[in-house]
């Protein structure tokens, strides 16, 4: 697995480990690093810190283009990879866009239900068309 792969996966463990032990995602890193031999890959702190920092929008543009579903329906790892990509997609632009979206597929594919890789693509491409028109120029 590829080290951003991997960072991937961290922080979407430590994202869904601080909702539900209702923790700022960073304590939990912390907390994980402090307690055990495992040294933090730079680009899970930047996933941590860019998805904290854009959440409420992200949580947003979910609920917006999520035909039917809600948030709170969501499995949680679902909403927790689709943070990931569409922070990436629309925050980080060293990352290109159908990595983005291929990478948030590839941890619910490993993580979750059967039908969630085939969720989180249709969501994460409607956000990537609609991508020029969302003010992508924050960086």
């Amino acid at each position: 697995m590829a080290k951003r792969s991997r960072a991937r996966l961290r922080a979407l463990e430590i994202l869904f480990e601080a909702e539900q032990r209702s923790m700022a995602p960073d304590q939990v890193l912390a907390a994980r690093t402090q307690h055990s031999e495992l040294t933090s890959n730079e680009y899970v702190t930047e996933i941590l810190n860019g998805v904290t920092e854009h959440q409420a929008e992200i949580d947003e543009l979910l609920s917006t283009y999520a035909r039917g579903w809600t948030l709170e329906r969501m499995p949680r790892v679902d909403v927790m990879a689709l943070r990931i990509g569409a922070w990436e997609l629309l925050h980080n632009p060293d990352i290109p866009d159908g990595v983005a979206v291929a990478e948030a597929v590839a941890l619910v594919r490993q993580m979750s239900t059967n039908e969630s890789p085939q969720f989180v693509n249709g969501l994460l491409g409607r956000l990537q068309q609609l991508k020029p028109s969302l003010g992508d120029g924050e960086g």
